[in-house]
């Protein structure tokens, strides 16, 4: 039997998968062990296989996530003797960067490198006084959907907590927003809206939120957290149950006949089972307004009918309708909305009384915009074999 470790995957959300799609675990060449990523707990205990006491973790814990320490020699709290020990056995590691692209509307893309060379890519968006950071939780992703270039490269594998709590650390280097700022942040905002589907990778997805939220750490609220997916039904309740972070949901189509085509997921979890699901996140305690994600496809569910279903659909929901511009990619099967399509379909929303806006596409120039990104080692391998895939 193929050794197995605990993950989620299309058609067994809550049972065990192949190793093949695990994260490797967070230990350097020389065997050190990564500290970030580690829960609070886990840090503790750590330090007490060490001899330390628990405040130590403390201690540990505000250098790394609220100074951004990179190595321990940095930490002059703690005596030049622990230090040495602790670099003897322990890393504070981030990915590499390998690429840092910067589009003309200011939104920059980074490309990561994890320690067994794979690579994701995560995306700052700026605003005047704030800024969203999209991040990936898989490398690659299984789901497939027709619209989007992530799912052309199929899965690698899952990140870990370091290598997600590590993009907003790369993001907060490369902004130099250490020590953490109370007011007027650049990372404001996170979107788990990049490479992946985060609740086929929920463990990890949720370690690595719980240190992103820590108080005494980076310190960014739940309320300005918000977790996208395309809808693994039994995982949207475990979410709104544990962490109560912001929902957006990758709906894209009307009927269950589009949606299975486009968004193949639909065809385990229906849009009657998704809605019911996301009724209840919207009855939850912790829980606000939930996102309606719909890309616009020209001709293919961007009809006043269309727009008019997608109202009927939504009833009952307190809902927000984000309409997104079908960013294009090199082979991509779908064309865009044409503009006046699009606010035909935004002004029908709105006058039910939801709220519909027209996302601005950002980051284009450099493939960083929604539904466009995918790893460069799949694209400079696709592109070695196939030279006209270039571009």
């Amino acid at each position: 039997m193929t050794p197995t470790a605990r993950m989620s995957i299309p058609g067994a959300p809550e049972v065990s998968a192949p190793r093949a799609f695990a994260p490797p675990e967070a230990r350097d060449a020389r065997g050190r062990l990564n500290l970030v990523g580690l829960s609070r707990a886990a840090l503790a205990r750590e330090m007490a296989a060490i001899g330390e006491r628990p405040f130590r973790a403390k201690q540990i814990w505000h250098w790394i996530y609220h100074r951004g320490a990179r190595d321990f020699a940095t930490m002059t709290t703690l005596a030049k003797p622990l230090r040495a020990r602790l670099a003897e056995r322990y890393v504070i590691a981030r990915p590499e960067v390998t690429r840092d692209l910067v589009s003309t509307d200011r939104s920059r893309k980074w490309l990561l490198r994890m320690g067994d060379g794979q690579e994701v890519e995560c995306v700052h968006i700026p605003e005047e006084d704030r800024g969203a950071l999209c991040i990936s939780s898989q490398v690659g992703c299984t789901l497939t959907c027709r619209f989007c270039h992530t799912g052309t490269q199929g899965l690698m594998r899952n990140l870990g907590p370091a290598e997600i709590v590590g993009q907003v650390m790369v993001a907060r280097d490369a902004l130099g927003e250490w020590p953490s700022p109370r007011d007027g942040r650049m990372v404001s905002n996170i979107v788990l809206m990049g490479m992946g589907e985060p609740l086929y990778n929920y463990d990890n997805i949720a370690a690595a939120i719980r240190i992103v939220m820590d108080a005494e750490g980076i310190a960014i609220s739940k309320r300005r957290i918000t977790l996208s997916t395309a809808g693994v039904v039994p995982m949207i309740r475990r979410c709104g149950s544990e962490i109560g972070v912001n929902l957006a949901i990758s709906l894209h189509a009307v009927t269950d006949e589009l949606r299975g085509r486009i968004v193949p997921l639909n065809r385990k979890y229906g849009i009657e089972e998704l809605l019911a699901a996301c009724r209840d996140y919207a009855a939850g305690s912790n829980a606000r307004r939930i996102t309606f994600e719909y890309i616009m496809l020209r001709d293919v569910n961007d009809s006043p009918a269309d727009a008019r279903a997608l109202v009927r659909l939504l009833a009952g929901i307190p809902a927000k309708v984000n309409l997104i511009p079908f960013n294009p990619w090199p082979g991509a099967p779908f064309d865009c909305s044409t503009p006046e399509a699009i606010a035909r379909f935004a002004a029908i929303v709105n006058a039910a009384g939801y709220s519909a806006p027209v996302r601005t596409p950002r980051g284009r120039d450099i493939l960083a915009a929604c539904g466009q990104l995918k790893s460069e080692s799949v694209r400079r391998r696709k592109s070695r074999r196939d030279p006209a895939s270039q571009g």
